[in-house]
Formats: C-alpha cells, structure tokens, sequence
C-alpha cells in the first residue's frame, strides 16, 4: 500500500455523472480518495452517505471527495439515486487503480483469508499522497477526514481534559484528612476526664 509523501498513481476513469474523472481534474484541491467494496451494501451505504453530508464542509477546506469501486456504472447510478448521493462515483472493473494504491489484496473476513477490496482512504495534494487511512471504520469516518483537511483535532481526542477532571475528587478526599485529626481532639478530650476522677478521691476520704 502507498504511503505518505509516495507519488500518487494517475487514473483516468468512467463517472457516474457520465464523462472522464483522472487524477489531473483536481489540480489546486485535497483529492479525498476513497475506495470501498461495494455499492448497496451497509457499510458502503452509510460511508457514501456521510461523506455526501460533509460534502460542503469538505469543499470548504479545499477538498473533493471520489470514490471508487469495481461496480458498473449501472450500479453507481441506481447506489446515488436509491440513496440520495452527492459524490462523485468511479468504476474501475479491472481494479488496475485499486491495486495501483494498494487498496487490493488479502483480508480476513469470517476467520478466512481472501482477497478482495481493502477499505481505504488516501488524500492527494499536488500529485504526492499526503495522509492514508488504511483499514477504515466506516462510522465516523468522514468526519476524521474533514478534520484532517482542516487540521482540527480528530473526534474523541478532546475527551482527555475530561479525563483529568475526574481526579478532582481525589484531591477532595484529601481534604478529609484535617477530619481525622479533629476525632484524635475529640479523643484527647476524653482523657481530660481523667483528672475529675481524681478530685472525687478526697470527697471519699472525708465519709469517714
């Protein structure tokens, strides 16, 4: 698989919106390059879905977003108008593009080794792969993605500040330790009454 900072393979493939798509189109942009197993099946869906609502956002940052798979394009027209897509949809039936980035090869799926598509995004400025994200969760996906486009703190890292306000109760459990020193006061006023039994001792010797 490509890594960052490896020349990014030129493609020149059939679009869902009819026409040519090729690595060139997107001369000045973030080229968010997708490749993905197949149209209409959950994963897919829901990734294509996102990607289409952070479409705006995304663009906003300088990027575009193509995805790319081995279905005809027969598929990818009937995967964008069952599901509402905005994006831009190529077919590569041959997967010379898929293998060209690597996003081909084995993966173990049910306990079994195969060979088949492997879920990955890479994003290519200026003809060099600039970010890979290998192995892809599809569930919050897009948004690490605009997050990287934007340079924002990927979700979920904001939640260590969290973590440290839930070591201010320890520090309240210190303060508990003057309470202690307040029950050995209470304690050392019982001796106290020591010295009233002993001022009972004369009271006795003057009975007889």
């Amino acid at each position: 698989m490509l890594k960052e900072g490896d020349k990014a393979p030129s493609f020149n493939l059939d679009s869902d919106a009819d026409g040519k798509v090729s690595l060139r189109d997107f001369g000045g942009k973030t080229l968010v390059l997708y490749f993905y197993p197949r149209d209409n099946t959950p994963g897919c869906t829901r990734q294509a879905q996102a990607f289409t609502a952070s479409k705006a956002a995304i663009e906003r940052a300088g990027g575009a977003v193509v995805g790319v798979s081995r279905d005809s394009l027969k598929s990818h027209a009937s995967f964008r108008d069952k599901c509402g897509l905005g994006i831009t949809l190529l077919s590569d039936p041959d997967l010379a593009v898929h293998k060209a980035y690597g996003a081909w090869g084995e993966k173990t799926m049910y306990g079994k080794k195969v060979e088949g598509v492997l879920r990955t995004t890479f994003l290519v400025r200026d003809g060099k792969i600039v970010r890979v994200f290998p192995s892809v969760k599809v569930d919050g996906h897009a948004d690490a993605v605009l997050a990287a486009l934007t340079g924002a703190a990927p979700p979920g890292k904001a939640k260590a500040p969290a973590a440290k306000a839930k070591r201010s109760p320890a520090a309240g459990k210190a303060t508990k330790a003057p309470a202690a020193k307040t029950k050995k006061t209470l304690a050392a006023g019982k001796t106290a009454k020591a010295p009233a039994a002993k001022r009972r001792a004369p009271k006795k010797g003057s009975s007889r």
